[in-house]
């Protein structure tokens, strides 16, 4: 049976994350006593299949959990958010992905990822949904499963004629093959100093510099700056900075997925980048600001 074909295609990671609420993060050697933990269902490719979907564009999701409670609850989740989820394979062997991410008082965290089951993600996987792969849609990468795994789900939706947005987080230089495929790469602060070779990305200004370097490599470079804003450069030469919307913040985690999927969410409905970047920019700081997000 046909799947109707989705705007938004998420090809890579599924994690069951443990949250963990403490005074600060722990130093080398070091326990600290906690306050709170609590599970809660993530993996930036998941994350970014839900935003896309909450954004109220059809999105599915190519991923990979193992046969045990954490496998079960991730695609669950993906189920109630109305991500579609036939190209979620279940494989035996390693454990489903998990994280454990740590929060200090500020909001911020530190997390630690064990990829488990994504790292099975390969060619099998992109060639079984290859009727989610058409023109028009937008597919969605991140660096929590192989190089390799990417390039061939990116292969797939450039020959079906759509665009690959990459979230290139964890910092990980992208291979040339990926690279050659990618219209939109997306990168923090932290990831734009690695991609970019810039000794520190701190504001707008050296966030707007370091996607001038990136823009030479891709057709469009954006660099995220945390509470300074988002800049972006596209290989025309258009460039701008988009400031932060000032939020009380509640937690930073999530924020960069929320953002990737809004903004491939408006691309695929035809917005332009500037306007994807803005709502992604708008979207991140409900996320950042909500006690419940």
């Amino acid at each position: 049976m046909m799947i109707a074909a989705p705007s938004v295609v998420v090809f890579g990671s599924l994690h069951y994350d443990i949250i963990v609420k403490g005074p600060h993060r722990p130093r080398k050697g070091e326990t600290v006593t906690g306050s709170a933990w609590h599970p809660k269902c993530g993996g930036k490719g998941g994350n970014q299949a839900v935003s896309a979907a909450r954004h109220g564009v059809k999105s599915a999701m190519i991923g990979a959990v193992a046969n045990d409670s954490f496998g079960h609850a991730l695609r669950a989740n993906l189920d109630m958010h109305g991500v579609g989820t036939q190209a979620v394979r279940t494989v035996p062997g390693a454990g489903s992905g998990m994280s454990v991410a740590i929060f200090d008082a500020d909001g911020d965290y530190g997390a630690v990822i064990v990829s488990g089951s994504n790292f099975a993600l390969g060619e099998e996987d992109v060639s079984a949904a290859a009727e989610l792969f058409v023109g028009g849609s937008v597919l969605v990468l991140q660096n929590e499963v192989r190089d390799a795994a990417n390039v061939l789900a990116a292969q797939a939706m450039k020959k079906a004629g759509g665009r690959v947005v990459l979230n290139a987080a964890p910092a990980r230089t992208p291979s040339p093959e990926l690279s050659a495929l990618v219209d939109v790469v997306v990168v923090n602060a932290v990831e734009a100093e690695e991609l970019a070779e810039v000794p520190e990305v701190n504001s707008l200004d050296t966030a707007l510099a370091a996607a001038r370097i990136l823009a030479k490599h891709y057709p469009a470079a954006v660099v995220t700056a945390g509470g300074d804003g988002v800049a972006f450069v596209q290989a025309d030469g258009y460039a701008a900075k988009v400031p932060a919307i000032k939020v009380t913040l509640v937690s930073t985690h999530g924020a960069g997925d929320e953002f990737t999927g809004v903004l491939a969410a408006e691309l695929a409905r035809g917005s332009t980048l500037e306007h994807a970047i803005r709502a992604g920019n708008a979207a991140a700081a409900r996320l950042v600001s909500s006690p419940h997000a």
